[in-house]
């Protein structure tokens, strides 16, 4: 052995390494497993609630579940999301839209494609996989790009399991907390069930309550509360199978698994529908994959989350088979007489940590919506100076407390609020395995035989859960159908009027030339400052900018024409973000600034916005001036009729501020250009904004369908949503809005 192998600095970094992934797999049991582990309060007391109690008396039922809740955690949380699900993130991001995105970036298959020619060198698109095409992939690829409707249904099945994701947000609160509470009838058998809920409501409404203060504030407790709670399930699991069942280690086998439909029969299978909440919070170990790594989340689960639950399981049924009268309340009634008020308090305070942590994340996904454009523009917090992930949306904050409030007091009972939760849960499980059928083909580029042999594994398990939920429909299952069919709608219908919106600009767009050759014809004035016009579109001049200048023919003697693209990529490079060209000759003074988001990057309210766009535009005239040479070129952007406008190609500028810190414009280093002394007057001048306050309405040969889904919901929701305007920081007093008609 060589001692001195530790002094090697590739020694180091390998122990800063693994410091930094076990300090990593420490947080996420407050963020990623929250769901997860407190599942065994409530498993066994839903699983035993509907016909198979009439079973109850028989060992083999109770070893039978136990062997399919064994094996449903052996292969679905850690086959099939430790094992394959985490190897497919989004450059460190996971959860269904970075599946999604994955697809639209490296082929057509999907709606939201933003694959323009100025996006193609990102560093983050030149991460994608570089396996050679099988002919599978692009038969695959083929079919989508000919058959639109194939990717219409891909954008739902999406949106289907987002907005289950978002439901979870309203059923897991509700579940978790009160079961939690409701274990206090144990030790007070007489106390009436609108207490317990009542209890359940005000810790609900203290959780929504403190959603603005942030997570920052009391997150460091998170993780030991949660370690705590494993502890504590571990050791009662161990203590009840010794001290009620020791054989109870036999149920593992799928011998009992067989044995448990043999005699059940269809109450059986109608029973999975409960016993699927053992994996409740499994899509969270790929979902909040951006925030740790895959290492740690492996290490986390394999090591001490797997293990807990297995034993805390065992205990229950164990207890259960000598103890089959305490079914109702099997958890609570399991944890010995001493210890059971502390673990009350921890199983208490473990739910609050698991609501807290599937809040944030509905946060998390509706912010990443709204980037991608599929949900109406909401106000977003960034709760954290520190922490980027933690954000805080107020609208729907208030929103899921009243849903979650509502279930809880409109059902009142743990077993009804599981049959909704079990339906969600397994639906968005069953959406990842069809997109990483997908994945394993279009990215991976293996074979059709691997990819068939995934989905027959997992879609055929997750299909007999998804069945068994399907019939508990009646019996509570509705809520989330209701729910995620509503937010479904909302989102697609958004992304369809937006896209449409998009695409009318697109086609109707101004060329440059046909601008500059307008001038002298309405006699148009340039007058002093300069003029920021926002717009979808990356080349030629928006429709509502020439609908102003034909009623009003003047604009600044300087005009910054300001596209915000949101890319299919968790987050664009700083260095990367700002891209500044010329529009037309240089005596026109016309410009084309274009600043690239991910879908996870924060988007600056743009108190300083202005400055920065300044600063870049003057950064741009002088390496300009200087030949381009601290500077790099992409393709020119041309019209569809074909005549190139740009007189000088979009400029990636290396040393790009636009997200750094606040500072003065200041001209003195950029050079005596011209120019540049033209754009610091217009600077003092002013700045004026301009943007479209579009009404948007279906054509008169419309089908009634799309005139319903632009005429009615659209333009509702366009109309009580925040404003563009609002939502970019744009002072009022220097805003100019140009309305116009859009017949989409």
């Amino acid at each position: 052995m060589d001692l001195e192998s530790g002094s090697h600095p590739g020694g180091f970094r390998n122990l800063k390494a693994y410091r930094t992934t076990l300090s990593l797999a420490l947080q996420s049991f407050g963020i990623v497993y929250g769901d997860l582990t407190i599942s065994p309060i409530y498993v066994f007391t839903t699983t035993f609630s509907g016909r198979l109690q009439l079973l109850e008396d028989d060992d083999d039922i109770i070893l039978g579940v136990l062997s399919l809740i064994f094996w449903t955690l052996t292969l679905i949380p850690l086959c099939k999301y430790i094992v394959f699900v985490l190897g497919a993130d989004d450059n460190g991001e996971g959860g269904t839209f970075a599946l999604y995105s994955l697809l639209c970036r490296n082929s057509k298959m999907g709606l939201l494609n933003t694959t323009h020619a100025i996006h193609e060198q990102l560093s983050t698109y030149a991460s994608c996989s570089s396996f050679k095409e099988t002919r599978t992939s692009l038969m695959l690829k083929e079919f989508f790009e000919k058959h639109r409707s194939s990717r219409i249904v891909l954008l739902l099945v999406v949106l289907l399991g987002t907005s289950m994701v978002i439901g979870d947000g309203v059923l897991t609160p509700a579940m978790s907390v009160l079961s939690a509470v409701s274990g206090v009838q144990v030790k007070i058998p007489h106390l009436h069930e609108s207490y317990v809920v009542f209890t359940a409501c005000i810790i609900l409404l203290g959780l929504f309550a403190l959603q603005h203060f942030g997570t920052h504030r009391i997150g460091f407790l998170f993780a030991p509360v949660l370690i705590l709670w494993l502890l504590c399930i571990s050791m009662l699991g161990i203590y009840n199978t010794i001290q009620w069942n020791p054989r109870i280690v036999y149920a593992l086998s799928p011998y009992y698994a067989y044995v448990f439909f043999k005699k059940a029969g269809k109450d059986g299978w109608i029973s999975l529908g409960s016993i699927v909440l053992c994996v409740t919070g499994g899509e969270a170990m790929f979902a909040d994959l951006g925030h740790f790594s895959r290492r740690s989340i492996r290490i986390a689960f394999t090591a001490f989350v797997y293990p807990a639950l297995v034993l805390a399981y065992m205990g229950e049924a164990a207890y259960l088979s000598k103890n089959k009268k305490d079914l109702q309340r099997s958890f609570y009634r399991a944890i010995p007489e001493h210890f059971f008020w502390p673990v009350f308090v921890v199983a208490t305070l473990a739910t609050i940590v698991a609501s807290q942590a599937i809040i944030s994340a509905t946060f998390s996904i509706i912010s990443q919506c709204r980037a991608l454009r599929c949900f109406p523009r909401v106000k977003i917090v960034h709760t954290s100076s520190q922490v980027h992930g933690q954000i805080y949306i107020p609208e729907v904050n208030w929103i899921l407390m009243v849903l979650c409030l509502a279930v809880v007091v409109g059902f009142r009972d743990t077993h009804l609020i599981g049959n909704a939760y079990g339906l969600a849960v397994i639906t968005v499980m069953f959406v990842t395995t069809c997109l990483m059928f997908l994945i394993i083909i279009t990215i991976w580029k293996r074979t059709l035989l691997a990819a068939l042999l995934f989905v027959s594994i997992f879609g055929s398990l997750e299909l007999l859960y998804f069945s068994a939920s399907l019939a508990k429909v009646p019996k509570g299952g509705w809520v989330p159908l209701i729910f995620s069919l509503v937010v479904l709608s909302v989102m697609f219908i958004w992304h369809y009027g937006t896209s449409r919106k998009e695409l009318y600009e697109s086609q109707n767009k101004l060329c440059i030339d046909r601008l500059l050759s307008m001038g002298p014809s309405l006699g148009i004035v340039r007058v002093p400052g300069i003029g920021l016009i926002y717009t979808n579109v990356v080349s030629g001049v928006p429709p509502m900018f020439a609908h102003f200048i034909t009623n009003f023919p003047a604009f600044h003697k300087i005009l910054i024409f300001v596209s915000l693209q949101s890319l299919t990529v968790p987050r664009v490079p700083v260095s990367e973000r700002v891209l500044i060209g010329r529009v037309g000759p240089p005596e026109s003074r016309l410009f084309r600034c274009i600043v690239r988001y991910g879908y996870k990057d924060a988007r600056r309210d743009c108190y300083d916005f202005e400055n920065q766009i300044i600063m870049k535009v003057g950064e741009f005239l002088q390496q300009e001036s200087e030949g381009g040479g601290a500077c790099e070129k992409f393709s020119v952007i041309g019209t569809p009729s074909g005549p190139i406008e740009e007189a000088v190609g979009p400029v990636l500028l290396k040393d790009a501020s636009v997200a750094g810190r606040r500072k003065k414009v200041r001209f003195k280093d950029l050079g005596v250009k011209e120019e540049v002394k033209d754009l610091a007057e217009a600077k003092e001048a002013g700045v004026a904004y301009m943007m479209g306050n579009t009404c948007v309405s279906a054509r008169e040969t419309s089908s009634l369908l799309k005139k319903f889904a632009i005429d009615m919901v659209y333009s509702f929701l366009r109309r009580n949503c925040r404003g563009p305007a609002v939502a970019l920081g744009i002072p009022y007093a220097s805003l100019i809005e140009v309305g116009m008609v859009y017949p989409l």
